[in-house]
C-alpha cells in the first residue's frame, strides 16, 4: 500500500494571528489517510512557522471558519476540513 499523499489545506490567518504569524495566508501539508481536523490543521500551520514564538499561544484560543462553519477552539479536534475547503483562525477580539 502506498503512503497517503499529504493534504494541501490553504488557511488565512486574522488579526492578532496574523500578526503572530508574520503572515496573512499560508498552505500547509497535512498528513493522514482522512480528512484532517482543524486541529491537524493548527499543528500544520505551527509546524510550518516554527520560528513564531507567539503563534501556538495565539492560535490556541483561535476560533476557526472552516468554509462557512465556525468551529470554536475547543471543538478543533473534531471537525473534519474536507478537500478543497479554506480554513480561517479568528483570534477572539472585543473583550470575546
Amino acid at each position: 500500500m502506498a503512503p497517503a499523499t499529504p493534504r494541501l489545506v490553504h488557511v488565512r490567518l486574522w488579526a492578532a494571528a496574523r500578526a503572530a504569524a508574520g503572515q496573512a495566508e499560508a498552505t500547509v501539508a497535512v498528513e493522514g489517510e482522512r480528512d484532517p481536523s482543524v486541529a491537524d490543521v493548527r499543528r500544520a500551520v505551527l509546524a510550518s512557522l516554527p520560528d513564531r514564538p507567539d503563534l501556538p499561544r495565539v492560535l490556541a484560543v483561535c476560533s476557526a471558519i472552516v468554509g462557512d462553519r465556525p468551529v470554536g477552539a475547543g471543538d478543533a479536534g473534531s471537525v473534519p476540513v474536507p478537500e478543497g475547503v479554506d480554513v480561517e483562525f479568528l483570534p477572539p477580539f472585543a473583550g470575546g
